[in-house]
């Protein structure tokens, strides 16, 4: 399959005030973000013309840039006008939406002083992140030999982009090992996530989920909690060991992007796609699809 590469398409995208067409939104070299990773973001998701708990995003984008010590500019009500805006001049109701802040190229070296933070906040149309004919058997899980950053619990909740180095090195290793994905330990030796979702587990009709305190706390898991409760389905936040793994019987990924994804496997340990997991995927299809704001 090939994919159209993202600095050629056709489009705008939104950046340090002005909405310029997609192949002119571009930054330099010596971006002090890119060398050293001081740069936060948000991927969020829109349906039928709506951001999903769009809001939450904006604030935890400027928490996010708050917690590595960055200014930002502007507030949540402009970063939510400017999100319609971007989706607006892309023609899109459903679709993708990235924002992020970064340090500038006033300065380079660790000192930050006198960088100045920046924002953009691009829009495209993305259907599902995993597979979708994994929709039915679930995807693979890789279990990586390394963990998580060690990080303080409150950086753990900013999503800074330096910190998913090791994500995309565990995801390129579970891929070449035939896997779609990887399954991050904490420092601990705990189940923490996979490169890029968290991570629910059933057994006998109640939900185990590890305690988001080692790594971020995601929105959709969030709501995911939230929908368990409305449903009356128990669900218990816990520390998990791989070694627990096959006593499970369904496991699903969260997130923005993966959705509610099934989780087929998880190195030799298989699973199903079961009734837990499709009440929860179906519960969360009707909740973005029917938001009214």
């Amino acid at each position: 399959m090939t994919t159209i590469p993202f600095d050629d398409r056709d489009g705008f995208i939104w950046i340090d005030g002005e909405m310029l067409p997609w192949r002119e939104a571009k930054i330099h070299f010596l971006t002090h973000g890119f060398h050293y990773g001081t740069e936060v973001f948000e991927g969020e998701r829109a349906y039928n013309g709506h951001i999903f708990k769009s809001t939450q995003h904006s604030k935890r984008l400027i928490k996010s840039a708050n917690l590595i010590k960055m200014d930002v500019q502007y507030n949540v009500d402009d970063i939510e006008t400017i999100k319609k805006d971007v989706l607006k001049a892309n023609n899109l109701t459903n679709g993708y939406v990235r924002a992020a802040i970064w340090r500038g190229s006033e300065q380079m070296g660790i000192d930050i002083s006198e960088t100045k933070s920046h924002m953009a906040i691009a829009a495209w149309e993305w259907g599902s992140y995993f597979d979708p004919k994994a929709r039915d058997t679930g995807i693979s899980l890789h279990t990586c030999n390394f963990a998580k950053l060690n990080l303080r619990e409150d950086l753990a909740q900013s999503k800074c982009g330096g910190f998913y180095v090791l994500s995309t090195i565990a995801k390129a290793e579970a891929q070449k090992a035939g896997f779609t994905d990887a399954l991050m330990l904490d420092q601990y030796g705990d189940v923490a996530e996979s490169t890029g979702a968290n991570l629910f587990a059933i057994k006998d009709g109640n939900i185990h989920t590890p305690i988001a305190d080692r790594f971020l706390n995601g929105i959709t898991r969030q709501t995911i909690i939230e929908l368990a409760n409305h449903l009356n389905i128990n669900l218990i936040e816990r520390r998990i060991k791989p070694e627990e793994l096959d006593t499970f019987e369904e496991i699903f990924l969260t997130g923005s992007a993966a959705e509610i994804t099934a989780v087929g496997k998880i190195d030799e340990i298989e699973y199903t796609v079961g009734s837990v997991t499709k009440k929860l995927r179906t519960a969360y299809e009707d909740l973005v699809n029917n938001q009214t704001g």
